[in-house]
């Protein structure tokens, strides 16, 4: 059971539930992660608008973000971010067998150098904040400036989920995200 009450639309401050009215008129859901952060109405717009521009609006690829999601998943033990991305991540390219070795991935055959630099990368930044110069010139011969901005934001932005989902034990839904259209509408 979370340790915070989740927000019901009915039960939601207007500007929340006319949000969430616009979530699932757009055909998407109302996860359990937004009913928890709506428990801060100023800050459940911004949330979900920066997440959307990373998901919808940039440039690196979708693929490259998930397995970077994956691994921030595996790393913070976010069993709930791991199990709603999984399925995003297979939609957008990710092989069964990349999500079966994201955990173990520098013994895997199953990633190209640009996804090892990626994952590289999503552990020092993750873990350490700080990525060493081999890690990001490694990157920067995949990626564009641009693109290496929009993974670290993703970085950042998906460690901070995993930062809310696990000490605030937010539980999976009963029926949990099983593609990209679950989290984002049409």
């Amino acid at each position: 059971m979370a340790r915070v009450k989740l927000v019901e639309k009915d039960q939601a401050p207007p500007e929340v539930e006319e949000l969430f009215q616009r979530i699932e008129d757009n055909g998407a859901k109302i996860i359990n992660l937004y009913r928890a952060i709506a428990l801060s109405p100023p800050m459940i717009s911004s949330f979900l608008k920066l997440g959307n521009s990373l998901l919808n609006k940039a440039e690196l690829s979708p693929k490259l973000r998930e397995l970077a999601i994956l691994r921030i998943a595996k790393l913070a033990g976010s069993e709930y971010e791991w199990t709603q991305h999984v399925p995003i991540a297979r939609e957008v390219g990710v092989s069964r067998q990349q999500v079966d070795d994201v955990h173990q991935w520098e013994d895997s055959a199953g990633f190209n150098d640009e996804e090892r630099a990626v994952l590289q990368y999503t552990d020092e930044v993750a873990l350490n904040v700080r990525a060493a110069d081999e890690t990001f010139e490694a990157l920067r011969q995949y990626l564009s400036e641009r693109s290496v901005v929009e993974l670290t934001m993703s970085i950042g932005y998906w460690g901070m989920i995993a930062r809310v989902l696990v000490p605030l034990e937010i539980e999976l839904e009963e029926q949990s995200v099983g593609s990209a259209r679950d989290l984002l509408g049409k």
